[in-house]
Protein backbone atom coordinates (compact mmCIF):
# COMPACT_ATOMS: atom_id res chain seq x y z
CA UNK A 1 0.00 0.00 0.00
CA UNK A 2 0.80 3.72 -0.84
CA UNK A 3 2.24 5.75 1.80
CA UNK A 4 -0.31 8.11 3.51
CA UNK A 5 -1.19 11.49 3.02
CA UNK A 6 -0.13 14.86 4.58
CA UNK A 7 -2.58 17.29 5.76
CA UNK A 8 -1.24 20.30 6.91
CA UNK A 9 -4.09 22.12 9.66
CA UNK A 10 -3.50 25.64 8.01
CA UNK A 11 -5.09 28.31 10.25
CA UNK A 12 -5.21 27.45 13.98
CA UNK A 13 -8.09 30.01 14.77
CA UNK A 14 -9.93 28.94 11.26
CA UNK A 15 -12.57 26.00 10.81
CA UNK A 16 -9.68 23.87 9.79
CA UNK A 17 -9.38 21.42 12.72
CA UNK A 18 -13.19 21.35 12.60
CA UNK A 19 -13.32 19.94 9.04
CA UNK A 20 -10.58 17.98 9.84
CA UNK A 21 -12.21 16.12 12.91
CA UNK A 22 -15.39 15.78 10.22
CA UNK A 23 -13.30 14.39 7.69
CA UNK A 24 -11.64 11.91 9.34
CA UNK A 25 -15.13 10.64 10.69
CA UNK A 26 -16.31 9.86 7.49
CA UNK A 27 -13.49 8.82 6.29
CA UNK A 28 -11.63 7.05 9.24
CA UNK A 29 -13.13 3.03 7.63
CA UNK A 30 -10.87 3.36 4.27
CA UNK A 31 -7.09 2.81 4.87
CA UNK A 32 -6.33 3.51 1.92
CA UNK A 33 -7.66 7.90 2.12
CA UNK A 34 -5.62 7.77 5.48
CA UNK A 35 -3.69 10.96 6.30
CA UNK A 36 -1.33 11.95 9.27
CA UNK A 37 -2.09 15.43 10.06
CA UNK A 38 0.77 18.29 10.64
CA UNK A 39 -0.11 20.42 13.12
CA UNK A 40 -1.49 21.03 16.74
CA UNK A 41 -3.16 18.01 18.47
CA UNK A 42 -4.48 20.19 20.72
CA UNK A 43 -6.66 21.77 18.14
CA UNK A 44 -8.16 18.96 16.78
CA UNK A 45 -8.95 17.02 20.14
CA UNK A 46 -10.89 20.55 20.96
CA UNK A 47 -13.03 19.20 17.85
CA UNK A 48 -14.58 16.92 19.54
CA UNK A 49 -12.73 13.53 17.98
CA UNK A 50 -10.05 10.75 19.38
CA UNK A 51 -6.71 11.89 18.14
CA UNK A 52 -3.64 9.25 18.02
CA UNK A 53 -0.12 10.90 18.45
CA UNK A 54 2.61 9.43 16.31
CA UNK A 55 6.01 9.74 15.41
CA UNK A 56 6.33 9.08 11.62
CA UNK A 57 3.59 9.16 8.94
CA UNK A 58 4.08 5.70 8.39
CA UNK A 59 2.10 5.01 11.80
CA UNK A 60 -0.90 6.93 10.42
CA UNK A 61 -2.45 4.18 8.10
CA UNK A 62 -2.53 1.19 10.77
CA UNK A 63 -4.87 3.10 13.40
CA UNK A 64 -6.34 5.68 11.41
CA UNK A 65 -9.44 3.95 12.57
CA UNK A 66 -9.20 4.92 15.70
CA UNK A 67 -8.39 8.55 15.87
CA UNK A 68 -7.00 11.04 14.00
CA UNK A 69 -3.20 10.35 13.76
CA UNK A 70 -1.22 13.74 14.04
CA UNK A 71 2.20 14.49 14.01
CA UNK A 72 2.85 17.14 16.94
CA UNK A 73 4.03 20.74 15.99
CA UNK A 74 2.60 22.65 19.22
CA UNK A 75 1.38 25.82 18.81
CA UNK A 76 3.29 28.61 20.23
CA UNK A 77 0.60 30.51 21.43
CA UNK A 78 -3.10 29.04 22.20
CA UNK A 79 -5.21 29.71 19.15
CA UNK A 80 -8.93 31.42 19.91
CA UNK A 81 -11.45 30.43 17.46
CA UNK A 82 -12.03 33.49 15.15
CA UNK A 83 -9.38 35.60 16.45
CA UNK A 84 -5.70 34.95 13.99
CA UNK A 85 -2.44 35.49 16.03
CA UNK A 86 0.43 36.48 14.15
CA UNK A 87 2.47 34.53 16.73
CA UNK A 88 1.48 31.28 15.07
CA UNK A 89 1.82 32.23 11.53
CA UNK A 90 5.42 30.71 11.02
CA UNK A 91 4.45 27.51 13.04
CA UNK A 92 1.44 27.48 10.20
CA UNK A 93 4.07 27.93 7.77
CA UNK A 94 6.03 25.57 9.09
CA UNK A 95 3.50 22.52 9.01
CA UNK A 96 3.56 23.42 4.62
CA UNK A 97 7.10 22.91 4.47
CA UNK A 98 7.07 19.81 6.45
CA UNK A 99 4.18 18.28 4.37
CA UNK A 100 5.97 19.38 1.25
CA UNK A 101 9.64 17.76 2.66
CA UNK A 102 7.53 14.48 3.73
CA UNK A 103 5.94 13.83 0.17
CA UNK A 104 9.42 14.79 -1.41
CA UNK A 105 10.91 12.48 0.83
CA UNK A 106 8.09 9.61 -0.07
CA UNK A 107 6.96 9.44 3.41
CA UNK A 108 3.75 10.61 2.12
CA UNK A 109 2.19 10.24 -1.30
CA UNK A 110 0.56 13.63 -1.30
CA UNK A 111 -0.10 16.70 0.23
CA UNK A 112 -3.57 18.28 0.95
CA UNK A 113 -3.54 21.80 2.63
CA UNK A 114 -6.27 23.02 4.83
CA UNK A 115 -7.02 26.55 4.29
CA UNK A 116 -4.75 29.34 5.58
CA UNK A 117 -5.44 33.11 6.68
CA UNK A 118 -2.99 35.51 4.59
CA UNK A 119 -2.88 38.38 7.19
CA UNK A 120 -1.54 37.07 9.74
CA UNK A 121 0.83 35.37 7.65
CA UNK A 122 1.77 38.56 5.99
CA UNK A 123 2.54 39.90 9.55
CA UNK A 124 4.68 37.70 10.38
CA UNK A 125 6.69 38.36 6.74
CA UNK A 126 5.42 35.91 4.94
CA UNK A 127 6.06 36.75 0.72
CA UNK A 128 4.05 34.49 -0.99
CA UNK A 129 0.59 35.00 -2.77
CA UNK A 130 -0.87 31.75 -1.25
CA UNK A 131 0.05 27.83 -0.78
CA UNK A 132 0.17 27.96 -4.75
CA UNK A 133 3.50 29.88 -4.90
CA UNK A 134 5.10 28.74 -1.52
CA UNK A 135 4.81 25.05 -2.63
CA UNK A 136 5.84 25.57 -5.92
CA UNK A 137 8.93 27.38 -4.77
CA UNK A 138 9.66 24.05 -2.69
CA UNK A 139 9.38 21.66 -4.51
CA UNK A 140 11.41 24.12 -7.56
CA UNK A 141 14.63 21.97 -7.57
CA UNK A 142 13.24 18.65 -6.96
CA UNK A 143 12.90 16.70 -10.39
CA UNK A 144 10.23 16.71 -12.36
CA UNK A 145 9.76 15.43 -16.26
CA UNK A 146 6.88 17.58 -17.31
CA UNK A 147 5.69 20.82 -17.82
CA UNK A 148 6.83 22.98 -15.02
CA UNK A 149 3.39 24.82 -13.17
CA UNK A 150 2.33 25.86 -10.99
CA UNK A 151 -1.67 25.52 -12.43
CA UNK A 152 -4.49 26.29 -10.50
CA UNK A 153 -7.05 23.93 -11.23
CA UNK A 154 -10.76 23.97 -9.81
CA UNK A 155 -12.34 20.16 -9.94
CA UNK A 156 -16.52 20.15 -9.20
CA UNK A 157 -18.36 16.85 -10.44
CA UNK A 158 -17.34 16.24 -14.12
CA UNK A 159 -15.41 19.77 -14.58
CA UNK A 160 -12.47 20.23 -14.09
CA UNK A 161 -11.15 23.75 -14.85
CA UNK A 162 -7.37 25.49 -15.33
CA UNK A 163 -6.18 28.91 -14.74
CA UNK A 164 -4.41 31.09 -16.88
CA UNK A 165 -4.29 34.12 -14.85
CA UNK A 166 -5.56 33.29 -10.81
CA UNK A 167 -6.01 36.39 -8.73
CA UNK A 168 -5.52 39.40 -11.20
CA UNK A 169 -7.41 42.44 -11.62
CA UNK A 170 -9.92 42.14 -14.45
CA UNK A 171 -8.75 44.98 -16.07
CA UNK A 172 -4.81 43.11 -16.52
CA UNK A 173 -5.95 39.94 -17.93
CA UNK A 174 -6.39 40.96 -21.52
CA UNK A 175 -2.50 41.82 -21.04
CA UNK A 176 -1.20 38.88 -18.62
CA UNK A 177 -3.29 36.30 -21.49
CA UNK A 178 0.07 35.44 -23.44
CA UNK A 179 -0.15 33.06 -26.21
CA UNK A 180 3.01 31.19 -24.22
CA UNK A 181 0.92 31.59 -20.83
CA UNK A 182 -2.01 30.03 -22.76
CA UNK A 183 0.42 27.52 -24.24
CA UNK A 184 2.39 26.48 -21.03
CA UNK A 185 -0.91 26.02 -18.89
CA UNK A 186 -2.27 24.00 -22.00
CA UNK A 187 0.80 21.84 -21.53
CA UNK A 188 0.44 21.14 -18.07
CA UNK A 189 -3.13 20.10 -18.23
CA UNK A 190 -2.84 17.40 -20.68
CA UNK A 191 0.19 15.80 -19.19
CA UNK A 192 -1.81 16.06 -15.63
CA UNK A 193 -4.79 14.72 -17.22
CA UNK A 194 -2.42 11.40 -18.38
CA UNK A 195 -0.36 11.70 -15.29
CA UNK A 196 -2.39 12.02 -12.60
CA UNK A 197 -6.16 11.29 -13.71
CA UNK A 198 -5.20 8.08 -15.89
CA UNK A 199 -6.92 10.37 -19.35
CA UNK A 200 -4.38 8.78 -22.06
CA UNK A 201 -5.53 11.25 -25.21
CA UNK A 202 -7.02 14.12 -23.39
CA UNK A 203 -9.62 16.74 -24.50
CA UNK A 204 -9.01 20.14 -23.77
CA UNK A 205 -11.36 22.75 -24.45
CA UNK A 206 -10.06 26.48 -24.46
CA UNK A 207 -12.28 29.96 -23.22
CA UNK A 208 -12.62 32.82 -25.42
CA UNK A 209 -11.82 35.85 -23.37
CA UNK A 210 -14.28 37.95 -25.73
CA UNK A 211 -18.38 37.64 -26.09
CA UNK A 212 -19.17 35.35 -29.05
CA UNK A 213 -15.96 34.44 -28.79
CA UNK A 214 -14.96 37.97 -30.40
CA UNK A 215 -17.06 37.61 -33.39
CA UNK A 216 -14.25 37.48 -35.49
CA UNK A 217 -12.40 40.28 -34.38
CA UNK A 218 -15.64 42.10 -34.23
CA UNK A 219 -15.64 42.81 -30.56
CA UNK A 220 -12.51 41.97 -29.28
CA UNK A 221 -8.79 40.92 -31.13
CA UNK A 222 -7.58 38.50 -28.57
CA UNK A 223 -9.19 35.46 -30.22
CA UNK A 224 -8.00 35.93 -33.38
CA UNK A 225 -4.63 37.10 -32.51
CA UNK A 226 -3.74 35.21 -29.45
CA UNK A 227 -5.72 32.93 -28.94
CA UNK A 228 -6.18 30.68 -31.81
CA UNK A 229 -2.82 30.77 -33.02
CA UNK A 230 -1.73 29.39 -29.59
CA UNK A 231 -4.23 26.19 -29.86
CA UNK A 232 -2.94 25.65 -33.43
CA UNK A 233 0.80 25.56 -32.13
CA UNK A 234 -0.94 23.31 -29.16
CA UNK A 235 -2.39 21.74 -31.85
CA UNK A 236 0.89 21.00 -33.68
CA UNK A 237 2.46 19.63 -30.68
CA UNK A 238 -0.28 16.66 -30.39
CA UNK A 239 -1.88 18.20 -27.50
CA UNK A 240 -5.96 18.07 -28.77
CA UNK A 241 -7.86 21.39 -27.83
CA UNK A 242 -10.39 23.37 -29.32
CA UNK A 243 -10.43 27.11 -31.06
CA UNK A 244 -11.45 29.59 -28.43
CA UNK A 245 -15.20 28.92 -27.43
CA UNK A 246 -17.66 31.46 -26.03
CA UNK A 247 -17.63 30.86 -22.17
CA UNK A 248 -21.37 31.66 -21.90
CA UNK A 249 -21.93 28.15 -23.68
CA UNK A 250 -19.24 26.18 -22.15
CA UNK A 251 -20.12 24.58 -19.09
CA UNK A 252 -23.33 23.17 -19.16
CA UNK A 253 -23.77 19.51 -18.87
CA UNK A 254 -24.05 18.78 -22.65
CA UNK A 255 -20.83 20.65 -23.39
CA UNK A 256 -19.16 18.89 -20.28
CA UNK A 257 -18.79 15.77 -22.22
CA UNK A 258 -17.34 16.84 -25.26
CA UNK A 259 -14.07 17.79 -23.07
CA UNK A 260 -11.92 16.40 -20.02
CA UNK A 261 -10.53 20.23 -18.98
CA UNK A 262 -10.87 23.62 -19.97
CA UNK A 263 -8.13 25.86 -20.41
CA UNK A 264 -9.88 29.15 -18.26
CA UNK A 265 -8.61 32.60 -18.95
CA UNK A 266 -8.94 34.13 -15.42
CA UNK A 267 -10.50 33.55 -12.07
CA UNK A 268 -14.17 34.34 -11.97
CA UNK A 269 -14.91 32.41 -15.83
CA UNK A 270 -13.39 29.14 -13.73
CA UNK A 271 -14.74 29.79 -10.35
CA UNK A 272 -18.62 30.58 -11.34
CA UNK A 273 -18.90 27.95 -12.82
CA UNK A 274 -17.23 25.28 -10.46
CA UNK A 275 -19.03 26.39 -7.47
CA UNK A 276 -22.52 26.69 -9.15
CA UNK A 277 -21.92 22.79 -10.01
CA UNK A 278 -20.73 21.98 -6.34
CA UNK A 279 -20.51 24.81 -3.92
CA UNK A 280 -19.46 22.92 -1.18
CA UNK A 281 -17.33 20.06 -2.57
CA UNK A 282 -15.36 21.76 -4.61
CA UNK A 283 -11.50 20.95 -4.85
CA UNK A 284 -7.95 23.32 -5.53
CA UNK A 285 -5.85 21.11 -7.39
CA UNK A 286 -2.14 22.40 -8.00
CA UNK A 287 -0.66 21.09 -11.25
CA UNK A 288 2.46 21.10 -12.70
CA UNK A 289 4.27 19.73 -9.52
CA UNK A 290 6.40 17.11 -8.60
CA UNK A 291 4.42 16.44 -5.59
CA UNK A 292 0.57 15.82 -5.84
CA UNK A 293 -1.38 18.71 -3.63
CA UNK A 294 -4.70 19.10 -2.96
CA UNK A 295 -6.71 21.50 -0.98
CA UNK A 296 -10.49 22.64 -0.36
CA UNK A 297 -11.90 25.11 -2.17
CA UNK A 298 -13.10 27.78 0.55
CA UNK A 299 -11.39 29.63 3.07
CA UNK A 300 -10.42 29.99 6.95
CA UNK A 301 -14.25 30.97 8.33
CA UNK A 302 -13.18 33.22 11.08
CA UNK A 303 -16.69 33.69 11.27
CA UNK A 304 -18.18 30.29 12.19
CA UNK A 305 -14.80 28.89 13.77
CA UNK A 306 -15.68 26.82 16.94
CA UNK A 307 -19.50 27.19 16.40
CA UNK A 308 -19.98 23.70 15.06
CA UNK A 309 -21.07 25.03 11.64
CA UNK A 310 -17.99 24.17 9.26
CA UNK A 311 -19.07 21.75 6.21
CA UNK A 312 -16.06 19.28 5.47
CA UNK A 313 -17.46 18.01 2.09
CA UNK A 314 -14.56 20.25 0.05
CA UNK A 315 -11.70 18.60 2.43
CA UNK A 316 -12.89 15.21 2.28
CA UNK A 317 -13.63 15.98 -1.80
CA UNK A 318 -9.55 17.14 -1.59
CA UNK A 319 -8.44 13.92 0.14
CA UNK A 320 -10.01 11.55 -2.25
CA UNK A 321 -8.78 13.30 -5.30
CA UNK A 322 -5.10 13.39 -3.73
CA UNK A 323 -5.60 9.57 -3.18
CA UNK A 324 -6.87 8.83 -6.64
CA UNK A 325 -4.16 11.23 -8.00
CA UNK A 326 -1.33 9.41 -5.48
CA UNK A 327 -2.18 6.10 -6.82
CA UNK A 328 -1.71 7.27 -10.46
CA UNK A 329 1.38 8.37 -9.88
CA UNK A 330 2.56 5.32 -7.78
CA UNK A 331 1.60 3.00 -10.92
CA UNK A 332 3.64 5.22 -13.21
CA UNK A 333 0.19 6.59 -15.46
CA UNK A 334 1.21 9.13 -18.37
CA UNK A 335 4.57 10.63 -18.49
CA UNK A 336 7.58 9.44 -16.89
Amino acid sequence: MRPPLALSLGEPAGIGPEIVAGAWTDLRHDPALAFAVLGDARLIQAAGVPVEVIDAPGDATAGFARGVPVLHQPLPVEATPGRPEPANALAVADWIEQGVALTLAGETSGLVTAPIAKAPLYAAGFRFPGHTEFIAELTADAPYSGTRGPVMMLTALDLRAGLVTIHAPLAEVPQLVTGERVRRTARVMHEAMQRDFGIARPRLALAALNPHAGEAGAIGLEEVEVLRPAAEALRAEGIAITDPLPADTLFHAEARKGYDAVVCLYHDQALIPVKTLDFWGGVNVTLGLPIVRTSPDHGVGFDIAGKGLARPDSLIAAVRLAATMAEGRARGRGPA
